[in-house]
């Protein structure tokens, strides 16, 4: 194997509160700017999907935090022999108890379970990385941006919330490892006490938000200089208390999110593979077929 697989690190505890892991999917940037509710995503290292230690380690991560909660129906547990693992291997580290080696990645929450803890089963996520691309960037995109945007607040039920999904009802699971982020948010819009047919007439909302408690602290005034667009932007703050660094958690997000891109479309990189050799066998015999014609026709006038 190219990388032998690392111990898996503990699952999620039994006793974690179910309404901690729960029903949507996301992520985000360490300073999200948002103007009308748009944020721009942040690039996802493409060079991660061709790297198979950090496949490896994607598989890992998502197993043991997100598959009590978020499925992979149409990925089965064998294929991620793809990925240079044993059988064996993806048996003993990668499997739920009870689960076969041939089954599909189903989510061990029961559906009964999820609706009476959530009102409904949380999406499955293998086709997420390809469902959330548009004009702003790839899906990967999105899942990299969304997965490193959690900050605290605790005007949510979850205690939680997210620049590029605003009042996401999944919270940080992975909050133990990035650590505690709070938030600087300016709010642009037309001044409350504008008087009709004004114009320009703004004030500025300044929301402080605590990064260990959540608890928000917020300023509102007048703009009385410069000419500013009605809209939002937010700054998350440095993460707190994490087991690691920024750098290092970025990596272990652009690994679960290398991972989810593979699983959408699996055969992708041999395809690609694939379409270059074919294009090269093209190239070749067009030179072949044109020096052929040459020969053939150069004594006839």
């Amino acid at each position: 194997m190219t990388h032998p697989l690392l111990k898996m690190v503990s699952r999620i505890s039994s006793g974690f509160a179910p309404a901690l892991v729960a029903a949507t999917l996301g992520l985000c940037s360490l300073s999200a700017q948002a103007s009308g509710g748009a944020v721009a995503l942040d690039h996802f290292p493409t060079e991660k999907l061709k790297d198979l230690p950090s496949l490896q380690n994607g598989a890992k991560i998502f197993t043991n935090y997100c598959l009590n909660c978020h499925g992979l129906s149409l990925m089965r547990y064998n294929r991620m022999t793809d990925l240079g693992l044993t059988e064996a291997q993806i048996r003993d580290n990668l499997i739920p108890t009870g689960a076969k080696v041939g089954d599909t990645m189903k989510v061990s929450m029961s559906a009964k379970d999820a609706k009476e803890w959530f009102g409904a089963m949380p999406p499955d996520l293998s086709v997420t990385a390809r469902s959330r691309a548009s004009q702003d960037g790839s899906g990967a995109d999105w899942l990299y941006t969304y997965l490193r945007g959690f900050y605290r607040d605790s005007s949510r039920a979850t205690g939680w919330n997210n620049t590029v999904y605003p009042n996401v009802g999944m919270p940080h699971v992975l909050w133990e490892l990035q650590g505690s982020r709070g938030a600087s948010i300016e709010d642009v819009k037309a001044a409350a006490d504008a008087k009709p047919g004004e114009h320009g007439a703004l004030s500025r909302t300044l929301t402080t938000i605590d990064a260990l408690t959540g608890q928000r602290t917020e300023k509102v005034e007048a703009i009385n200089d410069g000419h500013p667009h009605e809209g939002s932007t937010i700054t998350l703050t440095p993460a707190v208390g994490g087991k690691l660094s920024q750098s290092q958690f970025d990596g272990q997000i652009a690994d679960l999110v290398a991972y989810l891109t593979y699983v959408s479309d699996p055969s992708a990189q041999t395809r690609r593979s694939m379409g270059t050799g074919v294009l090269l066998f093209l190239l070749v015999f067009v030179v072949l077929a044109w020096w052929l014609n040459r020969e053939y026709w150069k004594d006839i006038k």
